[in-house]
């Protein structure tokens, strides 16, 4: 189903905008959202790739942003948290608890 992508996109980008993320200017997959709760800036960014979602936050607890868009995209969608993401588009992805660490030596091994 070639086109399972774009219909899926022209559902999920109104939804997301109407929600009060902000798509990019230069990357039409990319939206961002900011908040402030109890005098902290919570920042949210959400990466499409055909039916996949990509978040990015700092804060997860209870009645924080990313806690609040999860909770009303699971409410729209049939969504699975997969959890941590390992890999990207085949950027190796490793967390600890002061850094990210990207790497493509997978890729360039698969070369």
């Amino acid at each position: 189903m070639a086109q399972a992508g774009r219909r899926w996109q022209r559902s999920l980008f109104p939804w997301l905008r109407k929600w009060g993320l902000r798509q990019c200017d230069t990357d039409p997959c990319v939206f961002t959202a900011q908040r402030t709760v109890d005098g902290v800036v919570q920042n949210l960014v959400v990466g499409c790739y055909v039916d996949d979602l990509f978040t990015l936050y700092a804060q997860d607890g209870p009645g924080s942003l990313y806690a609040d868009f999860t909770a009303v995209l699971a409410e729209r969608w049939n969504v699975e948290d997969e959890g941590p993401v390992s890999n990207l588009l085949n950027v190796d992805i490793t967390r600890d608890a002061d850094s990210i660490l990207l790497r493509q030596e997978s890729y360039i091994t698969q070369l």
